[in-house]
């Protein structure tokens, strides 16, 4: 009965009768002596009264109790402000009439600023005051607390790190006199600066001396919003396009991100029906159908009908991951009406990006993947890149991103390059930051000699480590004070073709030698090509390079060479690509950063007054004297030549049988002696006969 009652009242037509009546009910009740008993009470704040209850009816009238709900904070700071204005009209009084008996808030008012207490006027003006900042919280509160956040963040700053006794604070090349926070390894603890370089926002000191750069140097991105009715539709659409070819199916998941849209379709069941027929009561036969078996749709069946799913959607291609990894479901990428890109910082941002950083070096931002999750990976465990894709597909965009998150949080003596661009218009923008040990390269013949220094330099790096008795780069640096460990190593070519057409034998052998022995001694490769052909990117190379990157590729054969499998050619370029990391079976779609122009100049600018002197800057055209790698070396001395020598000495005629006797040694070895001892001249020139 109750619930019959209240439904009938929450009836609109119902709701606004009942308004109308309490309405016209106060009316009639304010006579003269209301009126000015009112007045004398309230004041001038009869007039906020009158709105607060005009608010009232309006919301009740409409219906709009979610919106108040939904923006409490506004109606809280109305009332807030409301009472600091009410206060405010205490303080005045009026020549004539009720209200110079009291104020103009009226006793209210009065009693809001506290006038009758002693020492009124300041109390009342304080409690003004904190109405006013009370409203101005309730408006913006996010902001309120982020300044906030940001006071305590640089009060931490200032605490955790102090200065030496007797030491000047570091100064900062272009900011005048301002003095920076210094942080280095005996002072600070590790976790109290990897702290300190989280919250703060500004420039963090190395102990090295480097300082990096802060965050802000990047753009903040700007988010598309999709339309999610338009999404609900195309799910629809969807399913009616699945039953209209025969294939029971339903969207039970949807996936939105910067570029596609992923629909986790669930298949349905292929079910098989026998009709029986039986008598009725009346004497009819009937028929009836029973379903005598069901089968789980076969996933080949929705995969084949990609094309008709893209008429279906109006859309220019679709990509069916089936299955999709872990669950039981076939994802249908389906590319959104408006595309968004992808910034950089967003993604080093993320607590995705985050994690890996914290344990790694080379943490690198790839993407976000087609359900708007954020890719981060590390470089040490991949350990090499491989990125291929045609012209304008954003291959070079990709490249600049991994280059730029590496300088955002490394300093040259953490990591340092080696960058080769044939093409002479992409890399040449990093020329001027520290961490290049030579001038880009962008002649084939210097690229190859770079190779062949990089092959010397895994070679003396591991001779370090034998005599450290350190298995790896981590090892050996671990132990190192600030400036005198071994920086990690990459090596970013831009065209991989280039090379192959000038020296294949040698970039071919010299790469995948690198690519084999390189990974503990901190050199990583970075290699990408716009020509995916076989000639390019050969059988070694591949498998060499476990992680891989496509990008929109022009056919299949493409897609097969560098993925070993097809779905790159479906790919919608500008950062459409397919993610292939060691441990994973297929290939994940992302939508990788983007940096511009822009934020690349600022951070090669910033890195670029940071240059110090002393700093090693190779030419590798003084490397022309390293023999390549497939010359053949000269053979050591063998250690029994010496004892040859001096059988050859107390005898005078030797042979081959004679060595193998007296030495115990070998046919082939003493035949090498024999050659030996003729070159040194100890033989005689007539071979005399073996003796018995």
């Amino acid at each position: 009965m109750w619930r019959r009652f209240f439904s009938f009242l929450a009836v609109p037509l119902v709701r606004r009768l009942i308004l109308i009546a309490v309405i016209v009910g106060l009316l009639y009740l304010w006579g003269a002596v209301i009126w000015e008993s009112m007045l004398t009470l309230f004041g001038f704040g009869l007039i906020m009264i009158a709105i607060a209850v005009g608010v009232i009816i309006w919301v009740v009238w409409r219906g709009h109790f979610s919106s108040a709900v939904k923006h409490w904070n506004w109606i809280a700071a109305g009332i807030s402000l409301a009472f600091a204005l009410w206060g405010i009209l205490s303080f005045f009084t009026a020549t004539e009439g009720v209200l110079s008996i009291t104020t103009l808030g009226g006793r209210f008012g009065q009693s809001i600023t506290a006038l009758k207490q002693v020492q009124g006027n300041f109390i009342g003006g304080l409690r003004i005051v904190a109405l006013i900042l009370l409203g101005v919280v309730f408006l913006a509160p996010g902001k309120i607390l982020h300044l906030l956040k940001g006071a305590s963040r640089q009060v931490v700053a200032r605490v955790l790190t102090p200065q030496r006794k007797g030491q000047a604070p570091a100064m900062i090349e272009g900011q005048g006199e301002k003095p920076a926070a210094t942080f280095t390894a005996d002072v600070i603890p590790s976790e109290a600066k990897k702290l300190a370089a989280k919250q703060s926002r500004g420039p963090i000191l190395t102990p090295g001396g480097w300082q990096l750069p802060p965050i802000d140097i990047l753009d903040r991105a700007t988010e598309v919003e999709l339309d999610k009715d338009d999404i609900e539709k195309r799910a629809h659409l969807l399913e009616e396009a699945l039953v209209s070819y025969g294939v029971e199916a339903k969207v039970v998941q949807i996936n939105t991100g910067p570029t596609v849209t992923q629909f986790g379709v669930e298949p349905g069941w292929d079910r098989k029906y026998k009709e029986i027929k039986e008598r009725g009561r009346d004497g009819t036969i009937q028929t009836r159908s029973e379903e005598v078996s069901r089968i789980r749709i076969r996933v080949d069946r929705i995969t084949s009908l990609a094309n008709d799913l893209a008429l279906a959607l109006a859309a220019p291609s679709i990509r069916i991951e089936a299955p999709v990894p872990g669950k039981s479901i076939v994802g249908i990428e389906v590319p959104n009406i408006v595309f968004g890109s992808v910034a950089l910082r967003s993604v080093i941002e993320s607590a995705a990006f985050q994690k890996v950083e914290a344990r790694s070096k080379l943490a690198i931002a790839l993407g976000k993947a087609a359900g708007g999750e954020t890719v981060a990976a590390d470089l040490t465990k991949m350990p090499h890149l491989l990125i291929a894709g045609a012209t304008g597909s954003g291959k070079t965009v990709c490249l600049n991103s991994i280059v730029c998150c590496l300088l955002l949080h490394n300093s040259p003596d953490d990591v340092q390059f080696i960058m080769v661009d044939p093409k002479r218009v992409e890399l040449v923008a990093f020329n001027g930051i520290p961490h290049l040990i030579a001038p880009v390269v962008v002649d084939s013949d210097k690229a190859i000699k770079a190779l062949r220094w990089l092959n010397h330099e895994m070679d003396s790096r591991y001779r370090q480590f034998a005599q450290a008795s350190a298995r790896n780069i981590e090892g050996y640096n671990k132990d190192k004070p600030p400036g005198e460990g071994i920086p990690y190593l990459v090596l970013v070519v831009d065209e991989l073709a280039d090379l192959m057409m000038t020296a294949f034998d040698e970039v071919e052998h010299t790469l995948c030698r690198l690519a084999q022995l390189a990974r503990a001694t901190g050199i990583h490769i970075i290699v990408a090509t716009q020509r995916p052909s076989v000639d390019v990117v050969t059988g070694l190379i591949k498998a060499n390079f476990p992680t891989r990157l496509s990008f929109a590729v022009t056919s299949q054969v493409d897609s097969r060479t560098i993925l070993d499998m097809v779905g790159a050619e479906k790919l919608l370029g500008r950062g459409d690509m397919l993610y292939m990391p060691t441990e994973a079976s297929k290939p994940k779609r992302l939508q990788g950063t983007f940096v511009s122009d822009a934020e690349i100049e600022r951070l090669v600018y910033f890195w670029g007054n940071q240059q110090k002197t002393g700093m090693r800057v190779l030419n590798f055209d003084d490397v022309a004297e390293m023999a390549p790698l497939g010359q053949k070396v000269a053979p050591l001395p063998d250690p029994l030549l010496e004892e040859a020598k001096q059988l050859a000495h107390e005898h005078k005629h030797i042979s081959t049988s004679f060595l193998q006797r007296r030495l115990r040694i070998g046919y082939p070895r003493a035949a090498r002696l024999m050659e030996a001892l003729g070159e040194a001249g100890l033989l005689e020139t007539t071979q005399p006969k073996e003796e018995k």
